[in-house]
C-alpha cells in the first residue's frame, strides 16, 4: 500500500511538472484588451477608448466625457503610439497594414484605421462602438500593438468616408496612446 501511494505521488508530481513546463513553453500572453485616455491639446481627458480582441477583429468603444465641440468628428486609429500636442502629428498616418486607400465609400478602401464618425452632443458627450474587422491587438498578420504602438485620434470635422488619405476631416483635436 505504501509503495502504491509513493508511485501515485510521483505520478502526480510528474504530471504537475509537465503541465508547468508546457505552460512555460507557450508564447507570451497576448493582449486581449487595451485602453486609451484621449486628450485635447491642453492635455485634458475628453474621451476614453477601450479595445478588446474578438474573434472577427478588434472591438473599439469610445466614450466622450466632455470637452469636445458639438458636432460630427472623424476618428481614426493612427499608426504610432505618440500624442504630442498641439497638432498630434507624432501619431503618424492612419493604421493601414493592408495598404488600402482611405474610406468606406472609396472603391480601393477602406483601411483598418477607418472608423465611423463620432457624434458629440452639446455637452461634449458621445459614444462609438465598432469592430475593426480582421484587426488584432497583438500577433497575427495585422497587429495594432506593434513595436511603436498606436493611437486613437479625433479630428475637427466629419470624415467624408471617401477622400484619401484622411477623409477630409480636418485637423487633429484630440489623441490617446493605446496601451
Amino acid at each position: 500500500m505504501k509503495a502504491r501511494t509513493i508511485r501515485l505521488g510521483l505520478a502526480a508530481a510528474m504530471l504537475g511538472a509537465g503541465a508547468t513546463l508546457a505552460a512555460a513553453m507557450q508564447p507570451a500572453h497576448e493582449a486581449h484588451e487595451a485602453r486609451a485616455d484621449i486628450k485635447d491639446a491642453a492635455r485634458h481627458v475628453v474621451a476614453h477608448a477601450r479595445l478588446t480582441q474578438e474573434t472577427d477583429g478588434v472591438r473599439l468603444r469610445v466614450t466622450a466625457t466632455g470637452g469636445l465641440p458639438e458636432g460630427v468628428h472623424g476618428i481614426h486609429i493612427h499608426m504610432t503610439g505618440q500624442c504630442e500636442a498641439p497638432g498630434f502629428t507624432s501619431a503618424g498616418g492612419h493604421w493601414n497594414p493592408t495598404a488600402h486607400q482611405h474610406g468606406t465609400l472609396n472603391p480601393q478602401g477602406p483601411h483598418m484605421g477607418d472608423l465611423p464618425n463620432l457624434t458629440i452632443d452639446r455637452h461634449g458627450r458621445g459614444t462609438l462602438d465598432t469592430v475593426i474587422a480582421g484587426g488584432m491587438l497583438q500577433g497575427g498578420a495585422n497587429p495594432l500593438l506593434d513595436a511603436d504602438g498606436a493611437a486613437v485620434v479625433i479630428h475637427a470635422g466629419p470624415d467624408d468616408y471617401r477622400s484619401d488619405p484622411a477623409g477630409n476631416s480636418g485637423g487633429r483635436v484630440a489623441c490617446g496612446v493605446i496601451g
